[in-house]
């Protein structure tokens, strides 16, 4: 008798096993719905993700700025959407928001690469740089001359933001140069501060987005930023693989906002050095 009170327990405890197992499975399966443009529309919402920078969306006193947020504004004009704003620093984080409807679209300046273009949609390219080093100039760092060729950086440490494009464009250098470049991905700085700590000689190199380095080049005259990193990239900004004709509309609202002559207004504010 007590044996088979025993073996109905197991049975009745397998099942409950069974049973959960199939619910965590249903939960880590489940479909995320498509959120393309109509749904958007009916909400009368566009979330956009960017990040916290003067490239992104930037406070500064008591106005808000960012080359991100200006376009993103002149888009809610132009679409009659509500645009609301989400801030990440991490790219990461924000292509997991993305593919999980918790956010539209990725509002930073992404290069256009293959690996990229597989898995999400581009929108038509809104920029075009590269990658340089931020190194000191000869009179900032005791005559020693900058580094003119990539393979000089073989056994040397460069900072760059956690995250950053620039990252995988390092890994393909060490993989060229069949060296070790010794990369830190800084979680406290952005690419900016890094090439301050670059200006006053905490740190040696950095790697930066060439059109933010050249304004922050007037301002730092202690910092060279004539060596090249990459190739120049395409950049634009990013939108899930379901969502095309969310895309169309973007192509179309940035269309519109260069043929008024706005897009280059903002640009210039932002990527024009003084």
């Amino acid at each position: 008798m007590k044996s088979r009170k025993m073996l109905i327990l197991y049975a009745f405890l397998l099942v409950a096993v069974i049973v959960a197992m199939r619910m965590l499975w249903t939960a880590s399966h489940k479909k995320i719905p498509v959120r393309d443009y109509e749904a958007i529309r009916q909400e009368g919402v566009l979330r956009i993700r960017t990040e916290y920078s003067p490239q992104g969306y930037y406070i500064a006193g008591d106005t808000i700025e960012g080359f991100q947020y200006e376009l993103s504004r002149a888009i809610a004009e132009i679409s009659g959407l509500d645009v609301q704003i989400q801030l990440e620093m991490s790219l990461p984080e924000s292509f997991r928001a993305l593919r999980n409807n918790a956010c539209d679209v990725i509002a930073q300046n992404i290069p256009v690469t293959s690996e990229l273009k597989e898995i999400y949609l581009f929108t038509d390219p809104i920029t075009m740089s590269k990658q340089v080093l931020v190194q000191r100039t000869a009179e900032a760092n005791n005559g020693q001359e900058p580094l003119r060729n990539q393979l000089d950086l073989a056994r040397k440490t460069v900072y760059v933001p956690k995250d950053s494009p620039a990252l995988l464009r390092l890994k393909h250098l060490e993989h060229e140069m069949a060296d070790t470049i010794y990369i830190i991905e800084d979680a406290a700085y952005s690419s900016e501060q890094l090439a301050i700590r670059v200006a006053k000689g905490e740190i040696e190199y950095a790697v930066c987005d060439q059109q933010i380095a050249l304004t922050l080049q007037n301002q730092l005259p202690e910092i060279d930023i004539d060596t090249d990193i990459s190739f120049t990239q395409l950049q634009a900004w990013v939108v899930r693989k379901n969502s095309p004709i969310l895309l169309d509309s973007l192509n179309s609202w940035f269309s519109q906002i260069r043929k008024s002559g706005r897009f280059n207004k903002i640009y210039r504010r932002y990527y024009t050095a003084n």
